[in-house]
Parts: C-alpha cells; structure tokens; sequence
C-alpha cells in the first residue's frame, strides 16, 4: 500500500516540482495587509496572529523535509520543544536579550537535527515516521527528568517575562512581539525560497522523486538528507523559541505528540512542497480547533476531525495547490474565449 504523503507528494510534483511560484504584487499586498490590520485589532488577537505566524515558520520546515526531500516526521515538536527550552533557559537563567534566543535556538536545533538525522538515513516511510514519534514522545520526558529540573524547572516549567517594546516605541508588548515574530518570518521564508529555488532545492527534489537517479548523477544522498533533517529542525527551533517568547512559559507538558501531529497537519492542509501551504496550514492549525470549542452540543475533537475529513476531500493536495490549479484552470477558459 502506497504511503499517502508519498503519493500526494507525487500528485504534486506533476504539476510542479517545487511548488506554485509566488507573486511579487501578491507578497507586497499580503506584507501590506500584515503590517495594518494589527493596528485595529486588540491584544488577544495581536498574541493569535503572532502564535500562527510561530506555525507557519513550524509547518515551512517540516514542508522543507517532507514536501520538498521526502522524509516523513512524527517528532518535530521535539526540536519545537528543544528551541523553547533554549530561549526560556537563556532568558531565565543567563538574563540573555530576547532577540539572541532565537538564532541560538535555530543553531542548537540545527545541530541536533542533523545529528538525529544521521541515524535516520537507515530508515524510510513508515519506519522513520516511528523513529521520529518515539522523540517525540522521549523529549517531554526528558525534560523532566530531575537530574537537569534545576535547568529546566522539571514538571513546573520556567516563566519567563514578556519583552518591552524597544526604542520607546509607543505600542504595547503584545504588538511589539507580532512585528517581531513577523519580521523573522518574512526572513524565514525569503531564505527557504532561495535555497529550495537553487541548486540544493533541486537535488532535494530530485532525492525525493527519483533516488537512485540522483546519486547516478552525483548527488549526495547522506549528506542532502541529513542536512535537510537539520535545515527543517532549525526552523522548528526558531518557531519553539519565539513561541516561548510570546507565550511566557515553557513546560513539558506543553510539547505533547499531538504538537508534532498538528505541525504535520498543517503541512498536508496547506500543501506539500509550498511555501505558500504554510500560512494556511498555519491558519487551520491556529483556527480550526477554536472553531470547533464554539460548536455547542459536540465534542471538540469530533468538530475538528470533521473539518480536517473536509478539508483534505475536497482539496486533497492542500489548500495552495488547490488555489493553483484553480487559477491555472481560470486562466486556459480566459485564453479560450479570447
């Protein structure tokens, strides 16, 4: 039986290899829209705009190792996991800036990736979907483990304090942390669209399409794979350490499995291999479970497994490539009648 993010991947690659190509008026309207709208809205909805945004950087690095190289993972909360503690440890206990957290988390995260990575390469499919769960499962553990709790806090967690907005910049903290989580996102995504745009980005491609062919041609299969197991940790790390920023608190129990299956949600619901699919799969993932708290009379998880069953049968390959085709096929009707 085929594997089904294989086999969506695949349906995916025939209409584009690496994914819808963005447009600039597009992305201008989108940044456009993200810096104004925030202004008529209130705190609340300045810390869930931002907490989707911490998704999207998330859900892009889990696309850069599924969609774009194949590899499936269970486990990426644990690297989300790993760069909160980062930010929170160095915040609480080293009195570090807000700001340097979130490269040294990437950096930790990239360098655990790529490790864990390395024994990976053994595993495929199902197998290393395994591999991966059980991290993801281990980490939370570890975290409370007593002999690092004075590091850690253990089963109680670490809070930290919400960062004041710089320069005497007259908005509140709330405000501050959604343009900064923004500002990192946009960087986020401008470097992943360089490099999957690039050479690397088509041998990554090429790893997950054809394998035998790229190593025939030179490519280095051990090497892309770890690589892009430590690329995709590093963006999960950055996301954990902006989480733990914006949320105030880290504790293990906040990192649960259902976290890595989420991120993984929101890679399928917005497509595999955008870039575009993060922001929506980012959205379903922020949105959908409220949605379904204010459905009176059913369980939330019955609402929310409804809305996921609708979701991938009416676009299958995710919200991006739906959007694609569609506009795809709009545009042969136009050209037809003129």
């Amino acid at each position: 039986m085929m594997n089904p993010i294989k086999a969506a991947t695949e349906k995916s690659a025939a209409l584009g290899a690496t994914g819808p190509k963005p447009h600039a008026g597009a992305l201008i309207a989108l940044l456009a829209i993200a810096c104004v709208v925030p202004f008529f809205l209130k705190g609340y909805h300045h810390l869930v705009l931002t907490q989707m945004l911490v998704y999207a950087i998330a859900i892009l690095g889990l696309n850069i190792l599924t969609g774009y190289n194949g590899q499936i993972s269970l486990g990426h909360g644990a690297f989300y996991a790993i760069g909160a503690y980062t930010a929170a440890i160095m915040m609480d206990k080293f009195n570090l800036p807000y700001w340097s957290t979130v490269p040294a988390a990437g950096a930790i995260c990239l360098g655990v990736g790529f490790l864990f990575g390395l024994p990976a390469l053994r595993l495929a499919g199902h197998y290393l979907a395994l591999a991966t769960f059980a991290l993801a499962v281990a980490v939370p553990q570890l975290l409370k483990y007593k002999g690092i709790e004075e590091w850690t806090g253990g089963v109680q967690g670490i809070n930290i304090l919400k960062p004041d907005p710089p320069f005497g910049l007259k908005i509140t903290a709330d405000l501050w942390l959604y343009f900064f989580t923004l500002a990192i996102t946009v960087v986020m995504f401008a470097l992943a669209y360089n490099l999957l745009r690039g050479r690397i980005g088509r041998a990554l491609v090429a790893i997950r399409d054809q394998p035998i062919a790229a190593e025939a041609m030179g490519i280095n299969l051990a090497m892309y794979k770890s690589l892009t197991f430590g690329v995709s940790a590093l963006y999960t790390g950055v996301a954990g350490a902006l989480g733990a920023i914006v949320i105030q608190y880290v504790a293990p129990d906040s990192f649960t499995p259902f976290l890595s299956i989420s991120i993984l949600v929101g890679v399928v619901v917005g497509g595999l291999a955008t870039l575009s699919g993060a922001l929506y799969g980012a959205a379903f993932v922020q949105f959908a479970p409220n949605i379904a708290e204010k459905v009176v009379g059913i369980p939330p998880q019955i609402v929310y497994g409804i809305f996921l069953i609708g979701f991938m049968y009416i676009m299958p390959l995710g919200v991006a490539w739906f959007i694609h085709v569609a506009r795809r096929k709009l545009l042969t009707r136009q050209r037809a009648k003129s």
